[in-house]
């Protein structure tokens, strides 16, 4: 039977701060064959967990000071925190569905689950590093090309599966979600920039840690 999208919110908002929400997936998968990595597919919630730091990609309903004055994003550093999970879209001209698995060099969006805005990206200056600034912009009903991510994946596979190492570069600014060790002391104190870069460097990998997997789509 197909999960709808508003069981799936109401099921996360009652689980978010419990010990599901808090138990992470482990980065490693010991003893697990790729092949049997759970499938990230559209209409997933998950957490994307940036590889050399750990931290979390992460926003909340606090505008950056400087450049757009959009919705910032951060990295976090706790598991547990919900303001970190985003639900992987299909682009709205794709034909792709919920439950439909994800290949290598498909456009995604990421939409911010408590917020309901969408990743985004833009030439604005990025507020420590002066690199492209990432915000979250838009609405259900509000989305554009700045919200457009291309996934690279990492390696030989090409599903998009768990604790994958992956890249997402942005299309209209080729630059690629980024983050690094440089943190913010006041607003967000503790929290580290995210912001987009376009060369291909070790700081441009993530990877899908916590979440609600769905299951891939029968017949897909």
């Amino acid at each position: 039977m197909a999960i709808s999208f508003f069981g799936l919110a109401i099921f996360l908002l009652i689980t978010l701060d419990s010990d599901y929400a808090s138990t992470p997936v482990s980065a490693a998968s010991e003893g697990v064959q790729a092949s049997d990595r759970l499938k990230i597919t559209y209409g997933s919630v998950i957490k994307l967990m940036h590889e050399r730091t750990k931290f979390r990609l992460h926003s909340h309903d606090v505008p950056y000071g400087s450049g757009s004055g959009q919705q910032s994003v951060t990295g976090f550093p706790n598991v547990d925190d919900s303001n970190s999970y985003w639900i992987v879209r299909p682009t709205p001209d794709s034909s792709a569905k919920q439950g439909d698995a994800i290949k290598s060099g498909a456009l995604i969006r990421l939409q911010h689950m408590r917020t309901r805005k969408w990743l985004h990206s833009h030439l604005h200056a990025s507020p420590i590093s002066g690199n492209m600034e990432v915000s979250c912009f838009g609405s259900d009903g509000e989305s554009d090309t700045g919200d457009h991510w291309r996934l690279e994946i990492e390696g030989s596979g090409k599903t998009w599966r768990q604790d994958q190492r992956i890249r997402l570069r942005h299309v209209d600014t080729s630059g690629y979600l980024h983050s690094h060790d440089k943190k913010y002391t006041r607003i967000a104190g503790g929290q580290q920039e995210v912001c987009g870069v376009r060369e291909k460097r070790a700081d441009n990998v993530w990877l899908a840690a916590e979440g609600v997997y769905l299951p891939v789509a029968e017949g897909k």
